[in-house]
């Protein structure tokens, strides 16, 4: 039975192979090939669409509300940008602590920009906002939100004919919002204005969507939206590790102290892999390193002075 983790790239878990016990394990393991750095190219290798793609709208509309059908969804989320001397970049993007009744003063001037294209904005959740369009609707590729955390926006939005459009609709977003009295208010409160909307995960639901897990456990929406389309089991992700019987993806993203992660994760999940109860288990990293590690493992001594982690 194997046991898969998600973890945040290795260079913000510095200092976790000082820990006792976690060094030698891992110096022990297996690198599996490198592959591509981001979060939503972690999720993808744990969740394959038929047709390929990330059509992230979709399938995250269907699990909320179950009214995808075989339209074109694309998230609209809320976001914050800042200007700086040279740049204008995405600081934050999604839950942005809105609370529902805030949620729908922002969308009602929002609403008739894209009701004039014929696209409704709808946001059944202050940190999801969806636009419904035409079932043949030509989208062009929008960077997912982790990956343009930072980032210039005007760099990352769609440039040529295909992207003209877009850039003027958010562009009249951005002044609506900006003129909303909710974003005065919130930057008196000491809170970030809702200033931005980021465009990401367009597409149609998935044909299928194919896992090689039985079970998730996990806080994020959009994995477990994934995961339920697969077929596989989703539950909130424990405290600590906990004894499973089934083929699991262990969602530790989030994770960002290495003394937590070893103790709480690591060292219970190597104690499983020694007494049998788990055959094999398998570290992602969201910046494309990955581990694999097994009971065998242990007899490797000659490794012992260089982490594969590092």
């Amino acid at each position: 039975m194997k046991h898969r983790l998600l973890l945040p790239a290795r260079a913000r878990l510095a200092g976790l192979t000082a820990i006792a016990g976690v060094a030698e394990w891992l110096c022990r393991a297996d690198s599996l090939p490198v592959a591509a750095a981001g979060y939503q190219a972690q999720l993808q290798r744990q969740m394959q669409t038929l047709p390929r793609g990330w059509p992230l709208a979709a399938v995250t509309r269907q699990a909320e509300m179950g009214d995808a059908g075989d339209g074109h969804w694309l998230r609209a989320d809320p976001a914050h940008v800042r200007a700086d001397l040279s740049a204008v970049r995405l600081l934050a993007c999604g839950d942005m602590g809105l609370t529902p009744d805030e949620t729908e003063s922002l969308l009602r001037p929002l609403k008739p920009l894209f009701g004039d294209l014929g696209w409704p904005l709808s946001a059944p959740s202050p940190e999801r906002w969806y636009v419904s369009l035409p079932r043949d609707a030509q989208v062009p590729a929008f960077t997912d939100p982790d990956s343009a955390l930072g980032a210039e926006i005007h760099d990352l939005l769609p440039a040529g004919n295909d992207g003209r459009r877009w850039r003027a609709l958010l562009n009249e977003a951005q002044i609506v919002l900006h003129n909303h009295p909710l974003n005065g208010a919130r930057a008196r409160s000491g809170r970030p204005p809702i200033n931005s909307l980021w465009f990401h995960g367009g597409g149609r639901l998935p044909e299928q969507v194919v896992c090689d897990v039985q079970a998730v456990l996990s806080d994020d929406f959009s994995l477990c939206a994934f995961a339920g389309r697969a077929g596989a089991d989703t539950a909130a992700l424990p405290e600590r590790y906990g004894a499973n019987a089934q083929a699991v993806l262990i969602d530790l993203r989030a994770a960002r102290d290495p003394a937590q992660l070893a103790n709480d994760w690591l060292l219970p999940l190597r104690g499983a892999l020694r007494a049998g109860q788990v055959t094999r288990v398998e570290l992602d990293f969201a910046d494309g390193h990955r581990l694999l590690l097994t009971a065998a493992q242990r007899w490797r001594f000659w490794r012992r002075s260089k982490s594969a982690m590092l």
